[in-house]
């Protein structure tokens, strides 16, 4: 038998207030079911970020609907008939190639080749919620780096025999490896060490490592030649953002929306 929750009850619809696009309304079962795709600290924030998301999808469909593309069988969804809407209202603009030199000039240091380690490893699996067997395992793992710092050279062997990680079966080895590749707790210790064997044994969440970085690769400028497609896909996405950000406003102040005010974030 299950123990009774704390959590907070979910909304039924009577706690959902009335909203009205345009004298459209939006049904509270059709807002209580749109609040799992939006995280939130409070059950009132999600209403609220569920609501403001389905003000503006109405407000979107009904122009669409109204001026462009009235649908002309039932194959054309209402996400064609927003993304055409917005095609037509804020459309995409390529960047000139003077901006796209001015922004690379100006954020030179965003464009860089990845860092790249070459690593090995010993993974003594620990659980951290069990701290008693935790402490176990981390008496082991500087026992095992005392015997490393005075001979490197059985790093391999003691791999296969305590490691937990398949890489034992090559000695610990884990190739290159760069940014978001492992772990985070992982990478932001790893990443932080010179080439050879790490000081202190490493944690995470899978248990206690213990490393050497055979080699560490900086990652060097890119020239703005390689990157200059990627510049100008970011400052196109940037522009055609603003510019739906502008169109909703203008939507929003042509609306008669009751029930709801609408953030400024959502329209950013």
């Amino acid at each position: 038998m299950s123990c009774p929750s704390h959590a907070t009850a979910p909304h039924t619809t009577t706690d959902i207030p009335e909203v009205r696009v345009n004298g459209t309304l939006i049904a509270a079962d059709d807002i209580a079911r749109e609040v799992q795709y939006h995280p939130a600290q409070s059950p009132e924030e999600g209403l609220r970020k569920a609501a403001e998301a389905l003000v503006i999808r109405t407000l979107l469909l009904q122009k669409a609907t109204a001026e462009l593309l009235r649908p002309a069988s039932a194959e054309v969804t209402e996400e064609a008939l927003i993304s055409a809407l917005l095609e037509q209202q804020a459309p995409a603009v390529t960047p000139s190639e003077e901006e796209c030199r001015r922004y690379f000039d100006s954020h030179r240091e965003k464009f860089h080749s990845p860092d790249l380690l070459e690593v090995s490893h010993i993974l003594l699996a620990a659980d951290p919620a069990d701290d008693q067997a935790y402490q176990q395992t981390r008496q082991t793992a500087e026992a095992l780096l005392a015997q490393l710092q005075q001979d490197g050279g059985q790093f391999a062997a003691l791999a296969q025999q305590f490691s937990a990680c398949p890489s034992k079966e090559t000695g610990g080895n884990l190739g290159q490896i760069s940014r978001g590749q492992t772990t985070p707790e992982f990478e932001r210790q790893v990443f932080a060490l010179e080439e050879g064997l790490a000081p202190e044994p490493i944690e995470s969440r899978y248990g206690i490592h213990i490393v050497v970085v055979a080699r560490k690769i900086t990652g060097r400028p890119l020239p703005y030649e390689q990157i200059r497609e990627q510049v100008a896909a970011y400052l196109g996405e940037i522009r055609q953002r603003l510019a739906i950000s502008r169109y909703l406003h203008r939507l929003i102040d042509e609306a008669d929306i009751e029930g709801i005010e609408l953030g400024e974030a959502l329209i950013q």
